[in-house]
């Protein structure tokens, strides 16, 4: 066979062999993308498809509008149905992104004669789109450390329970689409800075402008972009790349931004976004000096830079003051990490590890994201969302490399065949000419390796080594750094049954979380006792009584916690709901909730309320009910009006409605809304929610009368009764006047008999 034959043979396998991967690659993503959408729909599966929690609702009722009336409808919508009388106007005060996405997807199926309901879309919203987010993932992390790092990441995030959470069917929140929007921002930016591709970075600058119109964590992005760049610069690694990746950014993404109606002029006035135009600022100046020092001499450069520096420390020090401010957060605890992320934090100092072996900038911008993801994650719970990406791409990347040395370290210690290579002492017919051709082929192949290696060398010799250097992937090692980390095969073999082993209990974890932890609905409750499973469907039970049993225009009043809801389900207006966005209005109704019955009925009579819903968990043991939520609207309320006070509401420091309650608590219209009528359940009024015998059992109601309880007394609805008594007052009172007044006048001019 000759040299080119055997060179087109070697090509051509070669070729093959990287076709194969790349199928095998495509398969295995889609793979990971089934996993992350079906390991979400254990909610659909075990309860219905229906919509939880409380935003999600208003999220929905936003889309029915937008694919009702369309787009610029939905840009001018006033709401008169929530905040009664004050109005919220949508399209100025809402993201855009999750409504705008889904809506989209609606009318794209509809257009292609698939009849879903916006209902339907809603819900599998969130599936489809944590699919998406692995992908991110995967191209994210292969930026970094090749194929099978990012592979392992994506699968890791496909199940992570911290995303699970607020990602799985019917979980239709902003966090939906906004994680992807923020994993695909962060792929561009580094894909950006690998390649320094323009194109890149307009596309980077269009998915920030996404993230922007899908979620206020957006301000995350533009602030950990910054923090990198100067990261960069302070290290000495800058270059034109880093500039392509970040200038477009902080130009055309502002401008994007500024768009948004929710945002506006935000984009450029707010502290949030102050570190991204410094940043900026001094990336032109080092771009600047960088442009100076290599039209100056050496000696001329360092006097230059010595005169600027010199007058402007001079400036700085006497006309800009530098104000610092530190917060301080109660992180979360470490079983809410652990719940979160599970084994995850076990691997990512290892991921930390191999992201400075070696070192790159795609790597070190991974290394700033979690540290920065790990200290904010500490402000609120709500925030290991934002780790949780972070979190995986580094505990994939350490689950890849220990892959890598264990399974390299058996093959080197693997023996090569017998008939591989003939022995010295093989006298078998031909065996001479067989090792001869084998010798001649070997010498052959290693002619070709060194002209092949002499070739790559010229090559990249005409490269720039920092280039080199700079850009990410996988790095190739030559065969003798790669025997240096050959391990015993015992030791080979024990490591990877041990990471299988943490693969599983991760695995196990996250299927229980999400079919258990995470996958019933709010609003449809469920317990376990000794007789089975119970199920409470008590809040749809009462949203379709006030639907079908009051006027369409009747305004509820209840705490903020259910106005989505009832605004959504019931159709009706509310006073105030989950916005919380005027704190005076929330303050009224938890004064008027911790007011007594008379007062309270006279401030929402003021704001023509008709009806009062209240949730009460005392029969069934439902903790989360508004007896344990009234101490906040005492507080919102008295924060506002001074007549309330908290101690009127305590005794000896302790919140009670058993007989040590206080006077003023017992008598506040909350107390009498939950408990009217409940010692009639047990003849006692035991409250299985607090675990005691309420403190007042019997009375009567005045001013408010109960319509509808729903089967488990779980919500309760008053309506307010008419002033009836002060309206007759009123007519007799006008009557007798009047009579008086004409009595007067025609005894005017008669002599009284009595003078």
């Amino acid at each position: 066979m000759t040299e080119p034959e055997a060179g087109s043979i070697a090509a051509g396998g070669g070729r093959l062999r990287n076709a194969l991967g790349g199928a095998l690659c495509a398969f295995a993503l889609l793979l990971i993308g089934v996993l992350a959408f079906s390991i979400r729909l254990f909610s659909v599966i075990k309860y219905e498809s229906v919509i939880h929690e409380f935003d999600p609702y208003f999220n929905y009722r936003v889309t029915q509008f937008l694919s009702k009336s369309g787009i610029y409808e939905f840009w001018n919508w006033f709401d008169d149905r929530t905040w009664y009388p004050l109005g919220r106007v949508i399209g100025g005060t809402v993201y855009p992104g999750l409504t705008l996405t889904a809506g989209t997807i609606w009318w794209l199926l509809n257009s292609l004669n698939i009849p879903l309901s916006v209902e339907t879309v809603c819900v599998f919203t969130a599936p489809v789109f944590s699919a998406n987010a692995s992908w991110a993932t995967y191209l994210l992390t292969k930026e970094a450390k090749g194929n099978g790092a990012g592979l392992m990441a994506a699968t890791i995030l496909a199940m992570v329970p911290s995303y699970i959470s607020r990602s799985v069917a019917g979980s239709y929140d902003n966090e939906a689409v906004a994680i992807f929007a923020l994993i695909f921002t962060f792929y561009l930016y580094v894909k950006t800075l690998n390649t320094g591709s323009l194109f890149y970075a307009t596309l980077n600058a269009l998915s920030y402008f996404y993230m922007v119109c899908s979620w206020g964590g957006y301000t995350f992005i533009i602030n950990l972009i910054p923090m990198h760049v100067l990261l960069c610069i302070v290290t000495g690694r800058y270059s034109s790349r880093l500039y392509i990746a970040y200038a477009p950014l902080v130009v055309l993404g502002t401008l994007l931004a500024a768009l948004v109606p929710v945002v506006g002029f935000n984009a450029v006035l707010t502290s949030e976004h102050f570190a991204s135009f410094l940043v900026f600022i001094i990336l032109h100046v080092i771009a600047l000096v960088y442009y100076i020092k290599g039209l100056l001499t050496p000696r001329l450069f360092k006097v230059a830079m010595t005169f600027v520096l010199t007058v402007g420390l001079t400036y700085a020090s006497k006309y800009i003051p530098i104000i610092a401010s530190v917060s301080e957060h109660q992180p979360p605890t470490w079983p809410s990490y652990f719940m979160a992320i599970n084994v995850l934090a076990f691997l990512v100092p290892a991921g930390i590890i191999s992201c400075f072996l070696p070192l790159s900038d795609a790597s070190s911008f991974l290394v700033l994201y979690l540290v920065t993801s790990v200290y904010f994650s500490g402000v609120m719970v709500r925030l290991m969302l934002v780790l949780a990406p972070a979190a995986c791409i580094l505990s994939g990347i350490a689950l890849s490399e220990a892959f890598n040395v264990l399974t390299r370290s058996m093959k080197f210690q693997r023996p090569i065949s017998d008939d591989v290579l003939p022995t010295a002492g093989d006298s078998t017919p031909g065996s001479s000419s067989t090792a001869a051709a084998i010798t001649t082929s070997m010498k052959s192949v290693n002619i070709k390796k060194e002209k092949a290696e002499n070739i790559s060398k010229e090559r990249s010799s005409k490269k720039n080594k920092k280039e080199k250097e700079l850009v990410g992937g996988s790095h190739v090692r030559t065969e003798k750094e790669e025997k240096l980390c050959v391990l015993p095969s015992e030791a080979s073999a024990m490591g990877i049954l041990f990471l299988i082993i943490l693969c599983g209990l991760y695995v196990i974890h996250c299927v229980w979380a999400a079919a258990e932890a995470y996958s019933a609905p709010s609003i449809v409750l469920t317990s376990h006792s000794h007789d089975g499973l119970h199920v409470y469907d008590d809040f749809r039970e009462s949203y379709a009584w006030l639907r079908h049993n009051t006027e369409v225009d009747d305004k509820v009043a209840s705490w903020w916690d259910y106005g989505y809801q009832t605004t959504a389900m019931a159709n009706r207006t509310v006073i105030v709901d989950n916005n919380t966005w005027n704190n005076t209005h929330i303050a009224t109704v938890g004064t008027a909730m911790s007011s007594p019955e008379k007062e309270a009925w006279e401030i929402f009579n003021s704001l023509d309320v008709k009806y009062v819903l209240v949730v009460f968990g005392g029969l069934i043991g439902y903790p989360s009910d508004d007896i344990n939520k009234f101490l906040w609207m005492v507080r919102i309320g008295g924060g506002e009006f001074p007549h309330i006070k908290e101690q009127d509401y305590l005794r000896d420091g302790n919140y009670r409605v058993d007989a040590e309650g206080t006077p003023t608590m017992l008598n506040c219209l909350m107390y009498k809304l939950c408990y009217y009528r409940f010692a009639e359940t047990d003849g006692k009024g035991f409250d299985r929610a607090r675990r005691y015998e309420i403190g007042r059992k019997h009375f009567k109601l005045t001013h408010f009368e109960e319509v509808f309880t729903t089967q488990h007394w779980m919500v309760r609805i008053y309506k307010l009764k008419p002033q009836k008594n002060r309206v007759r007052g009123k007519l007799k009172l006008k009557s007798k006047s009047s009579s008086k007044t004409s009595l007067m006048r025609k005894g005017a001019g008669k002599k009284n008999p009595w003078q």
